[in-house]
């Protein structure tokens, strides 16, 4: 098998890790928004439960949170997870991600001093108002580096859909380097991470670089 053929084939593998990276940041960027505020929240109990998901989450490997997402419905609740591996991965994928979004996002809201808080009700915004008008703004440029690396180190975490036997770029590298006793398809795997995160980096310096305040 040549080096074009070896990429073709692994282009299927290659779309299916760009699907998983796509949904998971759709997910879990505004599931971490959720999660910052709810452990902010004034009731004791609310605020203890997500401390205990995010601690769970942080304290254990994302490959062991995707396994227990797809067994787990078979061996709980006897439910049959023939089609489950795709929706189990994603949803691992999500939770696991926003965990950690959602202390970035924490950090980053209680950066912003209190005096603002204050001077936006003295000028009568509401909660809701202060908060997307004049809290966010500040919090998203101040977070940007954070996310930056969550969002490549996501890039490279796709390979762990092996894991539940998810034919990506990494799993399809390795089969076909089996097949045909050959280091090239993780040289090709090695080339589209870096690509990848060579344009995420890219494109999220462009974005922090446009929220500058001073020219």
């Amino acid at each position: 098998m040549d080096i074009s053929t070896m990429f073709s084939t692994m282009s299927v593998g290659m779309l299916r890790s760009f699907g998983i990276f796509v949904l998971t940041l759709v997910g879990s960027l505004p599931l971490g928004m959720v999660v910052a505020l709810l452990k902010k929240s004034r009731f004791v109990v609310v605020r203890a439960i997500t401390s205990a998901y995010i601690t769970v989450i942080r304290g254990t490997p994302l490959m062991l949170q995707l396994l227990v997402w797809y067994f787990g419905p078979f061996y709980l609740f006897g439910m049959n997870i023939g089609n489950w591996r795709f929706p189990a991965l994603i949803l691992g994928f999500v939770l696991n991600y926003a965990a950690y979004f959602a202390e970035i996002y924490r950090g980053g809201i209680e950066s912003i001093p209190v005096g603002q808080y204050e001077a936006c009700e003295v000028l009568g915004y509401t909660k809701t108002q202060t908060f997307m008008r004049v809290i966010l703004p500040q919090v998203i440029k101040r977070i940007m580096p954070s996310v930056t690396n969550e969002v490549i180190t996501l890039v490279k975490d796709t390979s762990l859909a092996f894991t539940l036997a998810y034919q990506e770029v990494f799993s399809l590298a390795k089969q076909i380097s089996a097949s045909q006793t050959s280091f090239m398809p993780f040289v090709i795997a090695g080339i589209f991470y870096f690509v990848a995160n060579y344009i995420v980096e890219f494109v999220m310096k462009r974005i922090e670089k446009s929220m500058g305040y001073y020219k």
